[in-house]
């Protein structure tokens, strides 16, 4: 039976911009720096963020961006300070889709190599209720 994620991992092209992207971002904590060797397939790094563990491995980017992407629930109070956050890296940020009534508040941006992230404001039981919602109005 799966238990929960394990980690997710993110092929970069410097390990250092990651990190501190990471960092600045998602207050993530560094906890494993291969420091040069190769114990996996190339050099790597290891983070937390807030339990989850998220790795980074140095390597070719993904040369094309599409919709598949990582996102992290914030509360809504703390949304603002997420948009000031990665304002300040400089990323590609995406013009949000439309959003139905009830349906939260999202950030979607790049990395420099082109993963996409997303910061949401609501939980799945949320987004069902204001699509349930949606379908008994209809």
């Amino acid at each position: 039976m799966i238990e929960s994620v394990s980690h997710i991992t993110f092929v970069v092209s410097d390990l250092e911009r990651m990190s501190h992207f990471l960092v600045a971002i998602f207050d993530a904590e560094e906890i494993y720096d291969s420091n040069g060797q190769e114990f996996s397939l190339s050099k790597e790094r290891f983070f937390l963020i807030n339990g989850l563990w998220v790795a980074i491995m140095e390597g070719s980017p993904i040369s094309e961006r599409s919709y598949n992407h990582v996102a992290f629930k914030v509360a809504d109070a703390d949304f603002d300070l997420y948009v000031k956050r990665v304002r300040v890296l400089g990323v590609d940020i995406l013009k949000g889709r439309d959003r139905v009534a009830g349906e939260g508040r999202s950030l979607y941006f790049f990395d420099h190599d082109n993963h996409l992230f997303e910061i949401h404001t609501e939980t799945l039981n949320q987004r069902l209720v204001s699509y349930e919602q949606m379908r008994s109005d209809v």
